[in-house]
């Protein structure tokens, strides 16, 4: 009799255990979470979209499903990590997709890398990524090059882009006409800036970086068809809008 009492209590004491431990186990949840690597959304944004249940955030659950599950998809994110800084706190690193410019086909528009492959559709338009114009091009498929014939137009835009960025202009599109000369529209199109074939176009968006203060609040056409560096006599004209000239 004795001994069934014994493993009586050990039976309830072992129930105890495992039920406490579940208690500890559940209770766990990511409290403290650190968002890196994020500029398209906000950490808050980025957080409710990573983990949207009740049970995302528990820790263990967030541990087994990181090493055993699959991550959410996300718009304009190539993947993430969650790493485990303690039992109530994490980093949630972000690996933004590399986006240089985006075509509009179909009422979307279609996100494409420095490779020229479409990396998302949305309606959305995102800040600081400009409109690609005057490219020729037939269906478009998503994770699959835009089909252009142009050879090293990509590298033309990743170019135009990357410079654009070094001097903090904003470009809402950039145009290639037949001849792939380049035009730039700033300024929501009131500026428009010609640049001329894109093998000059890092010096040429040096003086256009140059006289952009004199154009504020200004609406017409910057003709920089011309500049030569070895020849600074030609640095062209201001073109408004009623085709006044000014220097």
């Amino acid at each position: 009799m004795e001994d069934f009492e014994r493993r009586k209590l050990k039976k309830w004491i072992v129930l105890m255990c495992i039920l406490l431990v579940l208690v500890v186990l559940v209770s766990m949840r990511l409290t403290n979470i650190t968002v890196k690597g994020n500029s398209r959304y906000t950490a808050e944004e980025v957080e409710e979209m990573v983990f949207p249940d009740f049970w995302d955030k528990n820790t263990v659950f967030c541990l087994v499903k990181e090493f055993f599950g699959s991550h959410e998809e996300l718009p304009f994110v190539q993947d993430y990590d969650i790493q485990l800084t303690g039992p109530f706190s994490c980093d949630l690193v972000i690996y933004e997709k590399s986006i240089v410019g985006y075509v509009r086909y179909m009422s979307s528009n279609m996100y494409f890398d420095k490779d020229g492959v479409i990396v998302e559709s949305s309606q959305e338009t995102l800040p600081g990524i400009p409109e690609v114009t005057g490219l020729n091009f037939g269906h478009i498929i998503l994770n699959r090059p835009l089909p252009v014939e142009e050879e090293g137009l990509f590298n033309e835009i990743m170019n135009i882009t990357q410079q654009l960025n070094y001097y903090g202009i904003p470009c809402d599109r950039i145009h290639f006409d037949q001849s792939r000369n380049v035009s730039l529209y700033l300024e929501g199109g009131n500026i428009i800036a010609e640049m001329g074939p894109s093998r000059e176009i890092d010096t040429r968006i040096s003086v256009l970086n140059d006289m952009l203060p004199a154009l504020s609040g200004k609406k017409g056409t910057l003709d920089l068809t011309d500049y030569n560096e070895s020849d600074r006599e030609h640095v062209t004209s201001f073109r408004l809008r009623d085709d006044q000239e000014t220097e």
